[in-house]
């Protein structure tokens, strides 16, 4: 056998290893490695040594689609085994289903499932049964499914690699930025309100088509694009063959380079798609769920979600589709235009794998529980209360720069980050009693009766049979709890304890306090609100109560904090400006990732940052990227802590840092601007009916409102409006001479000489 030169990163290496270890024990086994780590290389490495050991056997690749085989023979060939080696053999499993009778004389030692999470037990049994000698090793991304099934009828056990926040810790994946369409957008209210399901539980396609396949939705996909990776190289995921096709229109007659690909494409005509995207000779490929697996392209630079799905498998298969590394790529972009981030978080966000491997818990999103209540913004610089606009359609989640530290946040609830070994109980059989452990590291020795449950860091157990207690995972009693039969880890840190009459208690476990009717989540972007009994509280230790407003409309999310509104009372607190607490009304603050206590609203400096007083009279800056500082409090020691003197202070430099920010914001605009008039130069006049536009290539960059409109000047254009009534207009359409000249004519060096009337001439320098 030729020697196969395979070099494996260092947790590939540790895989390999526990894979060839848990083949001592058990026959079928499934691995899990997020994707863009090297699945592939990694069943290369042990389908060679496999073969070394196992002389005058082969091996079998099977993958769940036909359009699979080709793209795994590539792949591993790529890694030293090529399809010419009769040895190693890939097969859909549809053909293997209809031609056992090809394949009787072979008997394969080691039968590999890719893609193992659309294994089906009815069609890979058979597998089972005709080869029980054979090692079996599944390998996928994502170990889950929909229906909640889990894969322990046909696999022993799960190995499971790091998570995706590790790996880009330690630099093998991309680091990325997430933006998503807000709650309240319309796209979103368009989603929430898909009712039907499909044959496999996920959304039913023609109701998403009928919704979501049409122009105003396309054009903000477009939009989208263009304000967070324009110009960039990317992939765009359609609902249907249809909506695929629309949206690669609608951005081809918009100057980008996109082509539609699905199902039905030939498969010579997609390699060759495929070929010129790789290469770069087409910029964004949309398709149908044909490149969620097995499509590997480093440099791909924007993921773009257009198909609603409730398949945790489906979303990471597609986001992991821009987590590749590769030279001269900064990040990867992901544009999540249907909300998914809402129901599933962030691709880090640490999976139950386990659980969902052995069928505890379904690969699925909740729709319901993910609707937020429609909030109205305010804008900073006024008081009445306005509804978003298209530009307001969208909202960064985290940006690259900031990913590492927003993944170091360990155990912060909503970025839903936790260790990756779950704590669970464990029984001494000698003693009878129960411990706690986190993997195979034991943190409380056995010294309980009962554990109840476990969830994150926590652990509700019983002390001698009697007492009831929450724990951390060292041990710790945290809280004393009622007696109870049953205890449940809710979903959002909510404990439901069931006591010896059945009735139901809850705990919040943010601050320990009781409920006796289940609490009802407000989720807003960072901030949660309870609402109980027609109350609605803060998670906070020090906690806010007030009465609920129907539809909310009191509740105001800015993102790093929560502003509630009492209307009817004025400012408890002293207000940065003077006017607020004369005509103003009182507000609470919620800050995002604070539990200790809520606070006063004192107002919003010139740069958006706000100032805050705690229930102890100290008061604090908040800003969304420095979090909170103290600055000043009633009763001060030094003039350096006087409200009056500080905040005067903090006004001045947050307006030269907001003019600072305006202007390079400015800056930045207008040379992305340039950018884009410099594309637009060879734009041609064109007719509709009697007016006339700007057309390059097949889009329309001026529509056709002139009565005359001569060829481009650089990036000027004289366009005539009237008859004899001549102006000029740059190639994106802004009037920088109005048409009040009966003839112009522009330079080459940026002017134009207007004729007012014969004999009456001026020359003017044309602006922006």
């Amino acid at each position: 056998m030729p020697s196969l030169s395979i070099v494996l990163r260092s947790y590939q290496v540790g895989v390999k290893f526990h894979i060839l270890d848990t083949w001592q024990t058990h026959k079928a086994l499934m691995v899990q490695m997020p994707t863009g780590t090297g699945k592939t290389q990694l069943l290369a490495s042990v389908i060679y040594d496999h073969l070394k050991e196992e002389r005058g056997k082969c091996v079998w690749i099977v993958a769940h689609r036909r359009e699979l085989v080709e793209q795994i023979e590539e792949t591993v060939a790529r890694h030293g085994i090529s399809k010419e080696d009769e040895r190693v053999k890939v097969m859909s499993i549809q053909w293997l289903s209809r031609h056992w009778e090809n394949v009787d004389d072979e008997r394969p030692s080691l039968i590999v499932i890719d893609e193992t999470h659309h294994a089906l037990a009815e069609t890979y049994k058979e597998l089972w049964l005709r080869y029980p000698e054979a090692k079996k090793l599944g390998m996928t991304a994502t170990p889950c499914r929909l229906n909640g099934k889990g894969f322990t009828d046909l696999f022993d056990t799960l190995i499971t690699s790091d998570s995706i926040a590790d790996f880009i810790r330690q630099g093998w994946l991309s680091t990325f930025d997430y933006v998503s369409i807000r709650s309240d957008s319309n796209d979103q209210r368009l989603i929430d309100g898909l009712s039907k399901r499909g044959a496999d539980g996920d959304y039913q396609v023609k109701e998403m088509d009928a919704v979501l396949n049409r122009r105003p939705s396309i054009e903000r996909l477009y939009e989208s694009v263009r304000q967070y990776a324009d110009g960039k190289k990317g992939i765009v995921y359609a609902i249907s063959i249809s909506h695929a096709w629309n949206i690669a229109k609608y951005y081809k007659e918009h100057g980008m380079n996109a082509v539609a690909i699905d199902s039905k494409t030939p498969a010579k005509e997609r390699k060759r798609l495929v070929k010129d995207f790789r290469q770069g000779r087409i910029q964004v490929l949309v398709n149908v769920d044909v490149f969620s697996e097995g499509f590997d392209c480093p440099d791909v630079e924007f993921i773009q979600l257009a198909r609603p799905t409730l398949s945790l498998a489906k979303y990471l298969q597609q986001v992991g589709r821009g987590l590749r590394k590769t030279d001269g790529k900064d990040c990867c972009v992901m544009i999540d235009n249907v909300g998914l981030y809402r129901l599933f978080g962030l691709p880090t966000v640490d999976r139950d794998w386990q659980a969902m491997f052995e069928g505890r818990l379904a690969g699925k999103g909740y729709a319901n529980m993910a609707r937020t209540a429609y909030c109205q913004t305010a804008r900073a610089e006024k008081t009445e209360i306005t509804t978003p606009q298209h530009d307001d359609e969208m909202e960064t989640i985290v940006t690259h720069d900031k990913l590492v530290d927003f993944l170091n946040a360990v155990d912060n609830p909503y970025v839903g980050i936790t260790r990756q070994d779950k704590l669970k109980a464990f029984k001494d059989r000698a003693s009878g009693l129960y411990g706690l452990k986190r993997g195979e590291k034991i943190t409380v020795m056995p010294q309980y009766t009962e554990v109840l449950g476990t969830d994150g860091g926590l652990a509700v157990v019983s002390l001698n049979g009697k007492q009831v207690c929450l724990v951390d995972e060292q041990g710790g009693i945290t809280a004393r709890l009622v007696r109870c039969s049953k205890v449940k880890f809710m979903k959002d840190r909510i404990l439901s304890m069931t006591g010896g009459n059945g009735h139901e208690t809850y705990m919040d476990l943010y601050n320990g306090k009781l409920y006796t009717s289940k609490p009802k989540m407000l989720d807003f972007r960072k901030v949660q609100l309870l609402e109980v009994d027609g109350f609605i509280y803060s998670r906070t230790k020090t906690q806010y109560r007030a009465k609920a407003i129907r539809g909310n409309r009191n509740l105001f999310d800015y993102g790093f904090y929560l502003r509630i509104c009492d209307y009817f009372s004025v400012p408890r607190c002293r207000q940065v400006e003077e006017d607020d607490a004369r005509w103003g009304y009182d507000s609470t603050c919620i800050l995002a990732g604070d539990y200790e206590t809520y606070y006063h609203y004192c107002g919003m400096l010139p740069d958006g940052s706000i100032v805050v007083e705690d229930t102890t009279g100290k008061y604090f800056l908040v800003d969304e990227c420095n979090g909170k500082r103290y600055i000043a409090c009633e009763n001060p020691n030094a003039p350096d802590e006087d409200f009056n003197t500080v905040i005067p202070r903090l006004k001045a430099e947050a307006s030269m840092r907001a003019s600072m920010r305006s202007e390079k914001e400015k800056l930045e605009k207008e040379e992305k601007r340039q950018e884009r008039l410099a594309g637009m130069q060879q734009a041609e006049p064109f007719r509709a009916g009697r007016k006339w536009g700007l057309k390059l290539g097949g889009r329309i960059v001026v529509p056709p409102i002139y009565r005359n409109i001569l060829a481009p000047v650089g990036n000027y254009c004289a366009v005539e409006c009237n008859p004899c009534q001549w102006g000029i207009i740059m190639l994106d359409g802004k009037v920088v001479v109005e048409a009040n000249y009966s003839k112009v004519e522009i330079h080459d060096d940026g002017t134009a000489r207007l004729t007012v009337f014969p004999g009456k001439e001026k020359v003017v320098e044309l602006g922006t």
